[in-house]
């Protein structure tokens, strides 16, 4: 990338068909679809793209789609964490060598009582750098439950040549993303923020530039970013809050299963279906939902009509 990556970077859903077997054109649809939502990059294999229930297999099967569909559209990321050092740096190459524009990557855990020392954490996201020529995401979520003091997170920007790029969604934030920005100044390239956007103006005073928020309608949530960073910052409010009910529901009711749904009642792709042992959600969940998402005329739902 020869500028600084700014704006909105989805998470693009991983698409099964109602047998629960990858959907392999529906993830092709899913990556047009946020391409003409306006996004200024694509996250593939996320969290949210529940990649905790994917095979290596799969994995990269689904890596070296959506880098040769996205055929450089945008820039694409690939989450690539995992505990074992050894199996990230195989992900990093691989996402590099099919053209992959960033890594993400969350701190090495296996549960609360499996978390290296913070040399070991250090070492992890070090070892990965030495092995690309591509710039880093560090993800810091409560999911890991690895704690990353602003002071590690600086450390790393500092020392670690291609850690430039944060998403900092735990809670309180906008003061983490102060603090990191103070302290890590011209090094800290990419402060982003997630959680749906949930907590976006909050992290936009502190000076976060983007956001990484899931895929369900970023057409209507990048103009936030966009007014915020050309200085109108009452436009941005007011596109917050016309976005934060959807906002809200997604976050606090739906999670990961909200923009798979509002994708297949949109037919981007032929079922919402998530992988055991997630559940669906209820009807009455899915039923505000798409009211929500319906009343802001949101473009999945009439992107395949």
């Amino acid at each position: 990338m020869k500028s600084p990556l700014t704006g909105i970077l989805p998470v693009a859903p991983t698409p099964f068909h109602a047998d629960g077997t990858v959907d392999e054109q529906g993830m092709r649809r899913v990556l047009d679809l946020l391409i003409d939502q306006g996004v200024d990059a694509i996250c593939i294999l996320a969290n949210y793209s529940e990649q905790f229930v994917l095979s290596d297999e799969e994995r990269a099967l689904l890596t070296k789609i959506s880098v040769e569909h996205v055929a450089g559209r945008v820039p694409v990321i690939v989450t690539i964490s995992h505990f074992s050092t050894e199996i990230v740096i195989e992900r990093a190459k691989y996402a590099e060598a099919l053209g992959a524009s960033m890594v993400m990557m969350m701190p090495p855990y296996h549960g609360v009582g499996l978390v290296p020392a913070v040399e070991g954490i250090f070492e992890h996201f070090a070892m990965v750098s030495d092995a690309i020529n591509i710039p880093i995401m560090i993800q810091d979520a409560p999911l890991s439950g690895v704690t990353l003091p602003v002071p590690l997170l600086v450390r790393m920007a500092k020392e670690i040549e291609h850690v430039s790029y944060f998403k900092i969604e735990t809670p309180f934030a906008a003061d983490k993303l102060a603090l990191l920005i103070e302290q890590g100044g011209e090094h800290i390239v990419g402060p982003f923020d997630g959680e749906e956007a949930v907590t976006l103006l909050a992290d936009l005073d502190a000076g976060c530039t983007g956001t990484m928020t899931s895929g369900m309608f970023p057409e209507l949530l990048r103009p936030i970013v966009t007014h915020y960073l050309a200085g109108d910052k009452d436009a941005a409010l007011e596109q917050w809050k016309l976005c934060m009910p959807l906002i809200n529901h997604e976050n606090r009711q739906c999670g990961l299963r909200a923009c798979k749904t509002v994708y297949a009642a949109g037919g981007v792709i032929g079922s919402d279906y998530v992988r055991h042992p997630l559940k669906p959600m209820t009807q009455r969940t899915k039923d505000r939902l798409l009211q929500l998402a319906g009343e802001l005329d949101i473009l999945a739902l009439r992107w395949a009509k």
